[in-house]
């Protein structure tokens, strides 16, 4: 009797539960009408903002996705320095008077602008970016420091850099007279202005180390003459007669960066479309020479990359075609900006430099390897600009006779900003960082 009335309960146990799963799946199961409405939601496409500010029209493409921060803007043109936030408003304006920038101007954590100007007294050497002087500018305009180097024999321009212990790294025009240039080679008929580089302690202004191109030459124009060997077998030196030139202006350097991890000088050298690197480590007498220094290499280069044809090399593929800033933004990695000359278009590549840095990478013509790169059709200047990485991963693009471009890591472009300048760069600070907090805004 037991069992049976146990069987009796789970029948009917059985036959509920088969009720409840019928009314389940009844009329109001539908799988196709779930999985419908599982769908992500389709993308909101974003507004487009534009906003008419101080410094001219900010425009965001994805407001989500733009960094907020300040921007530092060198505006040659019009001789401004200011920081300005991303709606184009002025943040603060450095009173410069009369001084006129010789295109690079940074701000230090302690709120001091080191700043490149142009010499006003000197009317010698006068090609584009020059300069002539240096200084550090407090924030209310004072000078600070006041370093002069421009006469008729050379003159400093475009760019400088301040090194870990407080020194300053700077480039410079240095003439080679006409008899002197033939001597070493050279198929011009004029004076040349070959790049130097110099090191100054603004405690003492005493430069305390240098690097001068003339001294790590090679020609095969004039087998009598000096340097002349085969310029395809020695990528170390620097071919005199690349480019053909009527005022002596051959190489045209114009961005400077420095690594401190390894003691490298990287130089943008726009007339070569390349990038040089030079060993630092060594002393003053080691850079004039061929040995010496921690690559054992002295003044020679020892790595270059952008341009073969520079060495006689038409095989490997050429990818600057004049450049600007080689931004050493990361240990081994470095945003640089190439213009793109007659090609009408320009292209930011991020760049993974080779971790060990020796003469046996450069006969091989080895360029670094393209991590990362951008270009549009609208995105061209023939002059000036560069790149910066941001903390959200975007990467911020002068382009000089624009204005500025914010895009994503996948290329998206997510703010511009256009204004009437001449921008030689745009610098990123974070509205907490040091220098901005010095200024107390």
């Amino acid at each position: 009797m037991k069992n049976t009335l146990s069987h009796i309960i789970r029948k009917c146990l059985y036959c509920f539960l088969l009720i409840i799963i019928h009314s389940c799946t009844g009329d109001d199961y539908d799988p196709e009408k779930i999985a419908e409405e599982q769908k992500e939601e389709p993308p909101i496409t974003p507004i487009v903002e534009t906003i008419d500010g101080d410094m001219g029209t900010a425009t965001f493409y994805d407001k989500n996705l733009v960094e907020d921060h300040y921007i530092l803007v060198n505006d040659a043109m019009s001789n401004r320095v200011y920081l300005m936030d991303k709606n184009a408003d002025i943040v603060y304006e450095w009173p410069l008077g009369d001084r006129k920038i010789g295109n690079d101007v940074v701000l230090l954590e302690n709120g001091t602008l080191l700043a490149s100007l142009q010499d006003e007294d000197s009317t010698e050497i006068l090609f584009g970016g020059f300069g002539g002087k240096i200084q550090y500018i407090a924030k209310n305009g004072d000078i600070l420091w006041d370093y002069t180097y421009s006469n008729n024999e050379h003159r400093l321009h475009h760019d400088v850099e301040l090194l870990p212990n407080g020194n300053v790294l700077a480039i410079a025009w240095e003439r080679m007279e006409k008899v002197a240039a033939v001597e070493n080679g050279s198929k011009h008929d004029t004076d040349l202005f070959p790049e130097s580089v110099i090191e100054i302690n603004p405690n003492t202004n005493e430069i305390v180390w240098e690097w001068h191109a003339k001294n790590h030459l090679i020609q095969d124009f004039d087998e009598t003459k000096l340097n002349f060997g085969a310029v395809e077998e020695n990528p170390q030196l620097i071919n005199l007669n690349y480019n053909e030139t009527d005022d002596g202006n051959i190489m045209h350097i114009n961005g400077i960066g420095y690594d401190s991890l390894n003691d490298l000088i990287y130089l943008s050298v726009n007339f070569y479309s390349e990038v040089w690197v030079v060993d630092h480590s060594t002393s003053r007498e080691e850079a004039s020479s061929h040995s010496g220094g921690n690559f054992g290499r002295g003044g020679d280069l020892i790595y270059r990359f952008g341009n073969p044809t520079t060495q006689n090399g038409e095989t490997s593929e050429r990818i600057f075609v004049n450049n600007h800033f080689p931004n050493l933004f990361e240990p081994s990695k470095m945003l640089i900006f190439t213009n793109g000359g007659d090609l009408g278009r320009s292209t930011v590549y991020e760049l993974r430099l080779p971790e060990e840095l020796t003469q046996q990478t450069i006969p091989d013509l080895t360029f670094p390897e393209i991590l990362w790169s951008f270009t549009d059709s609208e995105l061209y200047s023939p002059k000036v600009s560069g790149a910066v990485r941001l903390p959200n991963g975007n990467t911020l693009i002068t382009e000089g006779d624009y204005g500025i471009w914010e895009v994503t890591d996948t290329g998206k472009v997510v703010w511009k900003f256009s204004g009437e300048g001449f921008f030689w760069r745009a610098y990123h600070y974070s509205k907490d960082d040091p220098a901005i907090q010095s200024l107390g805004l």
